[in-house]
């Protein structure tokens, strides 16, 4: 058997883990836990039954169901069984659902329950190749069966012995498809060789073990949570599953996990968060920038392995126990892996925690790169970059700027679009479309995608995401989104954080009915102009934002405006707010005349 095959992997961590927990998730007050034995068995079980039902090696089969232990015994017993899962957002819509079911040539889809299999039946009628529906809850009379009819029907175990014993490291291991935030999505082939790379190389970097347990809430449709899965369960870890990502601040608490992944925004939040208890006291702030400099100052001289004079053990013992402690509660207690992807993190986000005594690393990737590219290790990190190339992966930046990335975790291309895989994979190197450059010692600072680069009508280049991320500094601007191009000027569109919108409100003495009104409110307005020129008040002429607008509707997944690793869908954004795009536009140039 192939070892460099995510099935070949999961066996033998079983084998060696058997009775550790390998999955568990909550259960009214308690869990319910899988064991690595138990879960391996189930997944042989649901292996044999799929052989069975007569799909072959390289067949497709969907999963549609946010993240819970299922989804990831589907994916293993698609693996033991030589097929291809196929994951779909939890939020897609019907139609959304059906592209990908259609393009991919499903036979098989497991959902979740009743909600996933409204979707699926209002489009069935466009999906002649998907014979069966399976449902991790019982269907209630619906056109499916459920997971636990299948289990308990078993099948041949000799016939998933011969399967893995065929397996290769080079077979399509999932079609991941994107989010499609410009044009239909595109089903990105990932080999079961680009996911154990990712798996070999963080290894290599963490020590990580069967005492150790994780907190699964990313999408685990999402390439970034489905890697790292696969390391959790090859170390025999236990995988702990979150099923509504909206209540991860008291999953934290409760699950105290010493291995966490996520996106800035998490992070962000919790920045923000700590900034806000000392908003209102002059002398809680100081307090907070006290013990913040004394955190860095000890962390810094452990990790250069400095001695500590007993002034500042005292004062670090005192410090962490009026702040730093409850920082690092908040997420949860300390962390072996602290780990951030999926978009960019500000520097001082990571200087907040390692002066908290948790070490945020944050590295780079995209979905077809498996996902890693760029990842900093615990013995070399560079805040404000996004680490050095991977062990095995090489790093080319084109004269126009672009990141350019070769190695053995590049996707085979993209399902049914060799055109649009070539225009992408040339000569081996995957052209990402993101830019950025190396520093001196090889680590790669990113600026920004091609594609959402700002051109003003005066010819000025404006990389948008940098300035976003100065906006982000201040909790009231929840959400940004910087336009200009072919236009005369920036301006900005802001999805704010509303409970801090009617803090303002309050501190201007301002009445309302009703919060929408507080978001035309020209002295609200007015505010958010001189914080945001406060933020950018030392970027040049050019990158200054001339007027803004706040936005009614938030920036949720269900809505369509944001990414699953929630990232705004810049596209999208423009061409649902247009109107009040142009009409800004034309108001500020009335106003000049």
């Amino acid at each position: 058997m192939d070892a460099g095959h995510l099935a070949v992997r999961f066996v033998a961590a079983a084998a060696r883990h058997a009775q550790r927990p390998a999955t568990r998730v909550a259960c009214g007050d308690g869990w319910t836990v899988r064991s690595y034995a138990e879960l391996h068995s189930d997944v042989r079980r649901l292996a044999a039954r799929l052989i069975e039902l007569g799909l072959a090696p390289g067949e497709r089969v969907a999963i549609f169901s946010a993240n819970r232990p299922e989804w990831t015994l589907v994916d293993l017993a698609c693996a033991c069984a030589g097929l291809v899962s196929v994951p779909l957002y939890a939020t897609s819509t019907a139609d959304q659902a059906a592209y990908v079911l259609a393009d991919a040539g499903c036979r098989v889809a497991f959902v979740a329950g009743a909600v996933e299999l409204a979707k699926l039946d209002a489009a069935r009628a466009n999906l002649p190749a998907l014979e069966r529906v399976v449902a991790f809850d019982e269907p209630d009379g619906a056109d499916a069966t459920s997971l636990a009819d299948k289990l308990a029907a078993g099948g041949s175990s000799s016939a998933v012995d011969d399967r893995l014993a065929a397996v290769s490291a080079e077979d399509l291991a999932t079609i991941i498809y994107t989010s499609g935030t410009t044009g239909e999505p595109k089903g990105v082939m990932l080999s079961h060789r680009g996911l154990t790379h990712q798996v070999d190389v963080l290894n290599r970097y963490f020590s990580i073990t069967e005492t150790d347990t994780s907190l699964c809430f990313l999408p685990l449709s999402h390439a970034l949570e489905r890697a790292w899965t696969y390391v959790v369960l090859s170390s025999g870890a236990l995988n702990t599953y979150l099923t509504d990502p909206r209540t991860i601040a008291e999953a934290m608490v409760r699950v105290r996990p010493n291995l966490l992944v996520s996106v800035p925004r998490l992070y962000e939040k919790v920045y923000s968060a700590a900034s806000e208890k000392v908003a209102g006291s002059p002398i809680k702030q100081r307090l907070m920038a006290w013990a913040l400099r004394v955190g860095t100052e000890f962390h810094t001289s452990v990790v250069e392995g400095r001695p500590r004079s007993r002034s500042l053990i005292v004062r670090f013992k005192l410090a962490d126990k009026l702040v730093l402690s409850s920082i690092r509660a908040a997420l949860g207690g300390p962390k072996k892996v602290l780990a951030c992807g999926g978009a960019p993190l500000r520097a001082e986000i990571q200087e907040f925690f390692f002066a908290c005594g948790l070490l945020l690393l944050s590295g780079y990737g995209l979905t077809e790169a498996s996902p890693l590219v760029t990842f900093p290790s615990p013995a070399g990190y560079r805040f404000g970059t996004v680490g050095r190339v991977v062990d095995g992966g090489e790093l080319r930046i084109t004269d126009e700027g672009e990141i350019c990335y070769r190695g053995p975790n590049v996707m085979l291309g993209y399902w049914n679009k060799p055109e649009e895989t070539a225009a992408v994979l040339v000569d081996g190197w995957l052209h990402t479309g993101d830019i950025g450059h190396l520093d001196e010692d090889g680590f790669l600072l990113i600026t920004d995608r091609i594609k959402d680069l700002i051109v003003t009508s005066n010819g000025k280049n404006v990389a948008p995401s940098p300035i976003e991320a100065l906006l982000a500094a201040d909790p009231l601007f929840e959400y940004t989104l910087l336009l200009g191009d072919n236009r005369p000027y920036l301006t900005l569109l802001v999805a704010p954080s509303l409970p801090h919108l009617e803090d303002i409100g309050r501190q201007l003495q301002l009445t309302w009915a009703h919060r929408d009104e507080l978001l035309s409110n020209p002295a609200i307005i007015e505010e958010l102009r001189r914080r945001a020129g406060e933020l950018t008040a030392k970027l040049a002429a050019h990158e200054q934002i001339r007027d803004l607008r706040l936005l009614v509707e938030e920036f949720t997944q269900e809505n369509g405006l944001l990414t699953p690793t929630l990232k705004v869908k810049r596209k999208e954004v423009e061409r649902r707010f247009a109107q009040i795009v142009e009409e800004m536009y034309a108001r500020a140039g009335k106003s000049k005349k």
